[in-house]
This record gives structure tokens, C-alpha cells and sequence, in this order.
């Protein structure tokens, strides 16, 4: 079986779009599909439904402030235009039917995509596990995303 590994660096829109666009159509076509999310990536596994169980430090608390508070709070990488252009770019995706980011992740799981959320960028940032989706199949470092990444196909960084 082909594999794949997918690193989501980027929190923004469309570029996690191509990323599950990706995931998701190697996915039916029968490949191996691990998906890591990292750095800004972590923002599109946010659940802006959850809050910490502890109380965060200054810069933990200025990440929250100013990262995505999940999937549908994305914005575009280029053109946002104070919110003009991502708005835009939904309301097309939504006239074309496609799917939100949102269900693009629960597309990808159905499909199989295995999501790796690293703990290093998390600690970094202050993101604690109770604040992600229960989509994700593990917390990892690096190191396991390498063990995958080895033996892939196609690598690509995002």
C-alpha cells in the first residue's frame, strides 16, 4: 500500500485545504495517510468548544489571543483583506458546495488519515491536549512523525 505524510505547518485556509484535499483523496484511493500538525498547523485542530484545565501563563495566553480558535476561524494566507477575502473565498466554496474545513477533517478521518498533533510546538505555545479535537490519534514528538516518514512515498510540507 502507497503512503503518505502530510506536515500542516500553516493555520491558514488554503493551505489547509490542499492539505485534507490531499489527505483525503489518497485516502479512497487506498494509501496510507498520516497527517502531523504542527506550529500554526495546530490552530485547525483547536476546539474552540474546549478550554484548558489549567490556567495559562503571559505568552500561552497571548497565543490564544491571536492563533485561530479552530477550523472555522481560519483565514487565507494571502489577499484576507481584513476579512473581505476569506469571507469571499467561504461563500465561494460554499456556492461550489465544498466542504468546510471542518468536515474535511471528518471526511479525512472516515477515510482513514491518521492525525499526529507534536507536543513540542504545543508545550511551546502553551496548547494543552484537553484544547484539541478528539479527532486526533496521537500526541507525538518529531521523532514518530520520522518513524512514518521513512517508509512514505510521498512527503509533503505544508
Amino acid at each position: 500500500m502507497p503512503k503518505a505524510t502530510i506536515v500542516l505547518f500553516s493555520g491558514d485556509l488554503d493551505r489547509a485545504f490542499a492539505a485534507f484535499l490531499i489527505a483525503s483523496r489518497a485516502a479512497a484511493e487506498g494509501w496510507d495517510v498520516v497527517l502531523l500538525f504542527t506550529f500554526w498547523g495546530l490552530s485547525v485542530i483547536r476546539d474552540p468548544n474546549k478550554k484548558a484545565p489549567q490556567r495559562k501563563e503571559f505568552a500561552p495566553r497571548m497565543f490564544d489571543m491571536m492563533m485561530p480558535k479552530g477550523a472555522d476561524d481560519l483565514r487565507l494566507s494571502r489577499m484576507h483583506m481584513l476579512g473581505l477575502g476569506t469571507s469571499m473565498v467561504k461563500k465561494r466554496m460554499s456556492a461550489k458546495r465544498l466542504l468546510t474545513i471542518r468536515e474535511m477533517i471528518k471526511e479525512a478521518k472516515e477515510f482513514g488519515v491518521r492525525f499526529y498533533a507534536c507536543t513540542v510546538p504545543m508545550e511551546i505555545m502553551g496548547i494543552q491536549r484537553e484544547e484539541i479535537i478528539d479527532e486526533v490519534d496521537e500526541f507525538c514528538s518529531v521523532g514518530k512523525y520520522l518513524e512514518e516518514a521513512k517508509d512514505a512515498d510521498v512527503n509533503l510540507f505544508i
